[in-house]
């Protein structure tokens, strides 16, 4: 009784995920849903789609809706989710059956868009489901336990991405993103929050170092990348316009404080309506 009624923050969310090499996304859907984030998605096109749609009716479960907060984890052995929202069970595993799954005990497995996308998933509590996409069958049960010691420390934020600076090495990016991780791959570790702050989002990074001169020299590469950024869109013919990619990353500044390096960026809702597909 009390493990199910103790409540499961991000950082216990966090616990169960695998640590290595991992980028890890938190979004707190109930909170941007609350601020009229989620009505940007009003008309994305994953809305309109008729396979989700199909989705939605035989299983019940719109995100829209339906979803309050979502962990995934994008490690080498696969993509794992802990899920909390309102679930009805007996439609998830009809669906997955009918998709030439099979479900044992509460452990439901599918196919997924190829062979190594053997998808699973099971109720850790009625409100959460945990899922993992991965060549192992049985690649969920991984998220049924928690690693000792003490919660991690995490973003109050709606939204946030985190992963080790090493982990920026292997990631492919456009090389405007790439004038700013180059000089944060040897850091211990990169988050990024998003907080929604009236008809804007500030996007602030957290950038912790090995010691306090790896952090004022990546401070220092950080601001040399956006002043090279804001020199690049002054000598475009045309002025960028609220949505433009290279306007949003020029507005960012930086500071070093001992060992972390602290970024803030505003970022308009034309910026968001872009990226969503919604203007």
């Amino acid at each position: 009784m009390w493990y199910h009624s103790r409540g499961l923050t991000p950082a216990t969310f966090l616990k169960r995920m695998p640590a290595e090499n991992t980028w890890v996304l938190w979004i707190d859907f109930t909170a941007l849903r609350r601020a009229g984030i989620l009505d940007l998605l009003a008309g994305a096109k994953a809305g309109e789609d008729p396979e989700y749609q199909a989705f939605v009716r035989r299983t019940r479960f719109d995100y829209m809706q339906d979803l309050d907060t979502a962990m995934a984890a994008f490690a080498p052995t696969g993509n794992f989710f802990l899920v909390k929202g309102r679930f009805d069970w007996k439609s998830l595993r009809s669906y997955a059956e009918s998709m030439d799954g099979n479900c044992l005990n509460s452990l439901c497995r599918v196919s997924g868009s190829g062979p190594e996308r053997r998808i699973s998933f099971l109720p850790l509590r009625p409100d959460v489901m945990a899922l993992a996409a991965s060549p192992d069958d049985y690649a969920v049960e991984r998220l049924t336990h928690a690693r000792s010691g003490p919660d991690p420390v995490v973003p109050d934020a709606p939204v946030w991405l985190a992963a080790p600076g090493s982990v920026l090495k292997s990631t492919t990016l456009p090389d405007a993103f790439r004038l700013f991780t180059r000089s944060m791959e040897n850091a211990v570790s990169v988050t990024l929050a998003f907080v929604p702050q009236g008809d804007r989002i500030a996007a602030r990074l957290d950038v912790r170092c090995r010691n306090e001169r790896d952090a004022r020299q990546a401070a220092s590469e950080l601001t040399g990348a956006i002043q090279l950024v804001r020199n690049l869109s002054e000598q475009q013919l045309q002025k960028p316009g609220p949505a433009d990619p290279a306007r949003v990353l020029a507005a960012g500044t930086f500071r070093s404080e001992g060992q972390h390096v602290y970024g803030d960026w505003p970022i308009g809702r034309a910026f968001v309506q872009s990226l969503l597909g919604t203007q």
